[in-house]
């Protein structure tokens, strides 16, 4: 088995793919958010418009000033919502691009896993090695049971 893992730049073209789907979805919140409040902004400023008008003109001043900031909402309303649907799209874009990401990630896992088993068999046969010989050497008039049963034969 190869050491080095075979799918190692995928991963990492995975995990940029990953970080850049989570950047444009930060700023996709980021825009909401700022649209959100802009619209707060503005309904806070319409609401604070006085409602006892004094004098005629002072009635069309604030009729006109109501229109205004009515267009001005639906067109934050409208901007609010297409930031919404660009928000949507990056979530998705992000949740995809993890998704492709934690596959790989496991692969990665299956692999290291593998080729730890593998060197901890190696050291373990290494190990068998070592205590066998030693042991052999130990005992010396028990060298395989095979011979004993043979010089014992006539």
């Amino acid at each position: 088995m190869s050491r080095l893992f075979p799918l190692a730049g995928l991963l990492r073209l995975r995990k940029l793919q990953q970080d850049q789907a989570a950047l444009d979805l930060a700023e996709a919140n980021a825009r909401v958010a700022a649209i959100e409040a802009r619209h707060g902004r503005a309904r806070t400023a319409l609401g604070s418009l006085g409602n006892s008008p004094q004098t005629i003109a002072a009635l069309n001043a604030m009729a006109a000033a109501r229109s205004s900031s009515r267009s001005m909402l639906a067109e934050l309303e409208a901007v609010g919502r297409n930031h919404q649907e660009s928000l949507d799209s990056a979530q998705t874009t992000y949740n995809a691009a993890r998704a492709e990401s934690v596959a790989l990630e496991k692969l990665h896992e299956r692999h290291a896993a593998a080729l730890l088993a593998q060197d901890l068999h190696a050291e373990q046969t290494v190990l068998d090695e070592i205590a066998g010989a030693r042991w052999h050497r130990s005992h010396p008039g028990t060298n395989n049971t095979a011979t004993m049963n043979e010089e014992e034969t006539p």
